[in-house]
């Protein structure tokens, strides 16, 4: 039997029933980063049903499972728990019970994807060899859930793997998988700026120093830097999210706070483009007036998730096989970030392997009616991740089952000699 046929065959043998049961609890039933404790405790129990010996607690809420078969190759399995502080609109059934907290990037998928595959691979055990790690991770959405897994001991306590995997839903008509080898996602920097004026009365701002005013000449100037600094064949996105000040429409405040993020297609044109925003938001303070410096706090970073090429190839050929050519697409990198990369790291500095790939998951009549004549801009036009509108398939859960355990049983299979040897990598 082909091992793509193999891979059909024990995902279509796993409880979908279920999966979509832990789907909908878990989608009305949200936890924020690092709070996942009931989310945690349910993907445990599911689990060691399934006779995965489990490991709670690691790096604060996240789930360690592993799945022992013999010699062989380790393939580790992440999915991520945490939900978003997101207002749920979306009118399913199931719909968040946890005001103004959503599984708004669909996590909840991910881990029901993960139990599912877990339990198809544990009942075909006959079929392969090997370890499989099954990772249930805390704080994606923080960027914190990784490293503090890493940190926890992941890969001293637990087997080292030969190469990691993951699958994340998307907008997009489902039913495809999308492929890309080398840099899919990208680097990014969260930074918190705080502008310091003079405060006073709305009616005499010639006795004050405006921190709204420098705040805004801010926002305007930052945008230069995409549009003049990066050359046009890098990519890179500079976002202000957030822009608090004021109490009250007669006071100038003292002081402005601004959110922002960077996004770039790598670390070297993210520390660029960090340098000028140093650099603009201190000019800018000072041709304001500002009565002292800015605070400019980096916050949260992550790495850019660049797949290894081999392993892309490897897994796209499985799901090539095993739902037709006509299934597989590269979309091309995007400017999405995720901290998945950061598990990639052993404690000696050796950088493993890894694929992450998408699965669209837009209900085909939602797409097919949305405005534009091409699938770009029918994307731009379906709620995506981090909507209070996104409601994926429910048929993506058996799709990303089937997907996952043909891309385990590839990599399970695969020959170690045809697998890169692993480099020393250095991580910020």
């Amino acid at each position: 039997m082909s091992l793509a046929r193999t891979a059909l065959e024990l995902a279509a043998a796993h409880d979908s029933a279920a999966a979509h049961r832990l789907y909908r609890e878990l989608h009305a039933h949200p936890e924020l980063s690092g709070a996942e404790h009931r989310t945690a405790a349910r993907v445990s129990t599911a689990l060691r049903t399934e006779g995965v010996v489990c490991t709670e607690g690691v790096g604060g809420t996240g789930v360690v499972g592993v799945l022992s078969n013999g010699p062989g190759r380790t393939v580790l399995v992440r999915a991520d728990m945490d939900a978003l502080p997101v207002t749920e609109n979306s009118g399913l059934p199931y719909a968040s019970t946890v005001d103004g907290v959503m599984h708004a990037c669909g996590h909840d998928a991910h881990t029901a994807m993960l139990v599912g595959t877990a339990q198809a691979l544990a009942r075909g055990r006959r079929h392969w060899n090997g370890t499989v790690v099954l990772v249930a991770q805390p704080a994606e959405e923080t960027g914190e859930g990784a490293l503090a897994m890493r940190g926890d001991g992941l890969h001293e306590r637990f087997p080292v793997p030969d190469v990691l995997l993951a699958q994340h839903i998307s907008a997009g008509p489902i039913g495809l998988v999308a492929h890309v080898a080398g840099p899919v996602l990208a680097a990014s920097a969260s930074i918190d700026v705080v502008v310091h004026g003079r405060g006073g009365h709305g009616s005499r701002p010639d006795t004050t120093t405006d921190p709204i005013v420098i705040g805004a000449a801010i926002v305007g100037r930052l945008q230069t830097i995409v549009a003049r600094e990066i050359a046009p064949r890098e990519t890179a996105v500079v976002t202000v999210g957030r822009f608090h000040a004021g109490t009250a429409k007669n006071i100038i405040p003292a002081t402005a706070e601004l959110g922002l993020t960077v996004r770039a297609a790598s670390r070297d044109l993210q520390e660029r483009i960090l340098a000028a925003v140093h650099r603009i938001v201190r000019a800018e303070c000072e041709a304001g007036g500002a009565t002292t410096g800015p605070d400019i706090r980096v916050v949260k970073s992550m790495p850019a998730t660049v797949n290894d090429a081999r392993v892309a190839r490897s897994v796209a050929d499985i799901h090539t096989r095993m739902f037709g050519s006509t299934r597989i697409v590269d979309p091309g990198p995007a400017m999405g970030s995720e901290d998945f990369s950061e598990l990639a790291l052993t404690p000696d500095g050796r950088a493993i392997p890894y694929h992450y790939w998408f699965l669209p998951s837009t209900p085909l009549a939602v797409w097919d009616v949305a405005p534009g004549q091409s699938p770009m801009a029918k994307f731009g036009n379906v709620p995506s991740a981090h909507s209070p509108d996104f409601a994926p398939d429910p048929a993506v859960l058996d799709h990303g089952v089937a997907a996952m355990t043909g891309a385990v049983l590839a990599e399970l299979a695969a020959d170690p000699e045809r697998t890169r040897p692993h480099r020393r990598a250095r991580r910020s």
